[in-house]
């Protein structure tokens, strides 16, 4: 092609990026304004915090956000490394307590999630058992090492019978620091002080404050494996590596990576999974301290008989103008921008973000910390703050729900009298296996989603796992469709313009 066609052509190319370039801003959504943010931590919270960036991006806000770790986040957020962390543990449980002392800071409660205990383990015939059902004394010595082998006694007892192959139990946890492991931890402090506190002091872990490391090789369990990410240890446990495995993850990624997580017994003598409604029933016993940090015995051991007993508020750490109700606020952010940038993101948080909790795996936020976080919000502006409603929050919590996918399942071992050492109903029991009358028959098979309660469960428990977010705000022109579009404009251009040349020549 001549010099002068390619100058036209190239030409013709920047006209229509400029006027591709108009239509996506024009497109943008108008008035967000404010500097760049980042922020960094937990891990817990990082599938909301996906959706969280993606919305804020769509409306014009810039933020960023890396699932380090809760512990690496607090520090980097104590050092001015990043603007805001994301976390379920506190500054009391670093190794250096008073590292967001010189910048200050507030913790501010996001979303409420639960850790969910994953495992990938089959029954003597070879099949995949997803129905896994598991006391809190159990979980407690699964992890402490006490149990060691599938076919454990105390297993078989919370699974009506149910005789697991004499496989060694490798146990998967999150490697280097974490707020998981120490929220895990916690609980296992809470609901069994007299395992955890002798295994504590043999091991040499604190009983003071939250455990947030193991130890690089624990020997208190004779297998075990370390993962740095959340991601990473479910997607292990789900493979066929991953056989004969148990963990301790955020329950969000259980349904990402299509791993069962156990069901597991409360207070109240219900077996659950934790799904939003089970979630919300357990954080009505938190109580939070003055500065908003949780204190969670009243959760793990609720009374409540919907009540999921592992959970949690995670938290938003952000600097704030100090205040009577907050003495660890040492001042705003130096950087106006900054400030406009959390406290426009933060409202959506508050508000529009909880909408879809429940279908990523977590429970809205109830009204009174929503409310929390319009508060935080005049901590940061120096405004008064806003007075949350059902009339200005589309938080469900407001109206009386968890939103979508927020409903709990049904048991499928409620009215199941007993399993046989095949993993089928023994005599007398009230299971069946495919569909199909098994009470009579002790090798029965129960097949990887046949398990009946006779009390009117079914296999439709397993339906209720939350879907992907389908909100409207994530936005349906990306870049790439965009640049797709400006390749098919430009084509025919440049091809006209070679056949004039052609015909010019």
């Amino acid at each position: 092609m001549p010099r002068f066609a390619i100058r036209r052509f190239f030409r013709a190319v920047v006209a229509i990026a400029a006027i591709v370039g108009v239509a996506f801003v024009a497109a943008s959504p108008a008035g967000a304004a404010g500097a760049r943010v980042n922020g960094q931590g937990s891990s817990y919270v990082a599938l909301a915090m996906q959706q969280w960036v993606a919305d804020a991006q769509t409306q014009g806000l810039q933020v960023n956000y890396l699932p380090t770790g809760s512990p690496a986040g607090l520090t980097s957020f104590g050092q001015s490394l990043a603007d805001f962390a994301g976390t379920e543990a506190e500054f009391s449980a670093l190794a250096s307590p008073t590292a967001g002392d010189s910048r200050g800071y507030q913790y501010i409660p996001d979303v409420a999630g639960a850790v969910a205990i994953m495992y990938h383990v089959q029954d003597s015939a070879g099949r995949d058992i997803d129905y896994l059902h598991l006391s809190r004394r159990t979980v407690a010595r699964i992890f402490t090492g006490d149990i060691k082998n599938w076919n454990d006694p105390a297993i078989s007892a919370d699974n009506k019978g149910l005789v697991l192959p004499d496989h060694a139990i490798n146990v998967v946890y999150r490697g280097g620091q974490s707020g998981t492991t120490g929220l895990f931890y916690d609980f296992v402090q809470n609901v069994a002080s007299d395992i955890f506190n002798p295994w504590a002091a043999k091991n040499g872990f604190p009983t003071s404050v939250r455990i947030i490391q193991l130890d690089s090789s624990p020997t208190f369990v004779p297998k075990s494996q370390a993962f740095q990410g959340s991601d990473q240890i479910a997607q292990f446990i789900g493979s066929g590596q991953g056989l004969w495995s148990i963990g301790y993850d955020e329950f969000g990624y259980a349904k990402t990576y299509d791993v069962p997580a156990a069901w597991i017994e409360n207070a109240a003598g219900q077996w659950i999974l934790p799904y939003a409604e089970n979630i919300s029933a357990a954080l009505e016993g938190a109580a939070l301290r003055p500065d908003l940090s949780q204190e969670l015995s009243g959760v793990y051991n609720s009374g409540n008989p919907l009540a999921y007993p592992i959970s949690a508020y995670s938290y938003v750490v952000t600097q704030c103008t100090a205040t009577g109700d907050r003495p660890t606020c040492k001042g705003p952010y130096s950087n106006p921008g900054v400030t406009e940038t959390m406290a426009t993101w933060l409202r959506y948080i508050a508000c529009d973000g909880q909408v879809n909790m429940a279908r990523i795996g977590y429970s809205p936020l109830p009204p009174n910390l929503s409310q929390e976080i319009a508060n935080s919000i005049a901590r940061l502006t120096g405004q008064p703050a806003e007075q949350l409603s059902a009339g200005n929050c589309a938080n469900p919590r407001f109206s009386g729900s968890v939103g979508d996918g927020g409903g709990a399942p049904t048991d499928p071992l409620a009215g199941v009298t007993s399993i046989g050492s095949g993993g089928g109903p023994a005599a007398g029991g009230s299971a069946s296996a495919d569909g199909a009358t098994a009470g009579g028959t002790s090798g029965g098979a129960v097949k990887a989603g046949s398990v009946k309660a006779s009390g009117g469960g079914s296999t439709d428990w397993r339906k209720a796992v939350p879907v992907a977010y389908t909100g409207s705000s994530i936005p349906t022109t990306s870049t790439l469709a965009l640049l797709a579009l400006l390749a098919i404009m430009i084509v025919p251009i440049g091809a006209g313009i070679v056949r004039s040349r052609r015909r010019n020549g």
